[in-house]
């Protein structure tokens, strides 16, 4: 019996290919030497016709931060579903964000560069994605509350404590600070400060 043929992906939609083509344009040459019209000419299209999907250059620039947080966004929703204890999931949240900062600081520095930016003017894109960092955060943090595995008299509390003690570590101006410092560094001193933090949640100093 003939097998089947592989799954095909689906082709990108227009807006999808714009974005695309903008995200590499800005790997490339930075954002500020990324023009509407040379990423319509790749696209074969009119930077008028770009203009239909985004609006202006600050809108494109948006999308392509969005999209290229996206990724990091599900893998902290994923570790936030999964059944694991809330401690657990709080560690491995921490791990992932922290880690995906460094990462793409170093792998991805001008689009880093975009992100920074963007944080700096607070971007709708940021806006959101700070807000669904913080939204599971809470949730972990609310579940072992629940559990009674941490002994916090109030969420907000101790959610300001998860944020303030791992600010070094996942605010991307503070990432950027420290790009000098070796990664085994910066590793050994967010695994420290991450079972501080966990300590204290669970010895209730907040």
């Amino acid at each position: 019996m003939p097998s089947s043929p592989p799954f095909a992906a689906a082709p990108l939609s227009q807006d999808e290919r714009i974005l695309a083509i903008a995200a590499d344009h800005v790997r490339r040459h930075g954002i500020g030497r990324t023009t509407v019209v040379s990423v319509a000419r790749e696209a074969g299209m009119t930077h008028a016709n770009v203009y239909r999907y985004f609006p202006s250059k600050a809108a494109l620039a948006d999308a392509v931060t969005a999209d290229w947080l996206r990724p990091l966004e599900s893998e902290l929703a994923q570790i936030a579903d999964a059944p694991d204890p809330a401690d657990d999931k709080l560690e491995r949240m921490l791990l992932a964000l922290a880690g995906s900062r460094r990462d793409r600081l170093e792998t991805d520095p001008n689009l880093f560069d975009l992100f920074i930016a963007a944080h700096e003017a607070n971007q709708p894109a940021v806006r959101k994605h700070r807000q669904r960092v913080r939204t599971l955060i809470e949730r972990a943090v609310e579940e072992g509350i629940a559990a009674e595995l941490f002994q916090v008299r109030r969420l907000e509390r101790g959610v300001a404590l998860v944020l303030d003690a791992t600010f070094r570590f996942i605010h991307p101006p503070a990432v950027r600070l420290d790009r000098e410092l070796p990664r085994r560094v910066v590793d050994e001193r967010l695994a420290a400060t991450v079972k501080l933090v966990l300590r204290g949640l669970k010895g209730g100093i907040v």
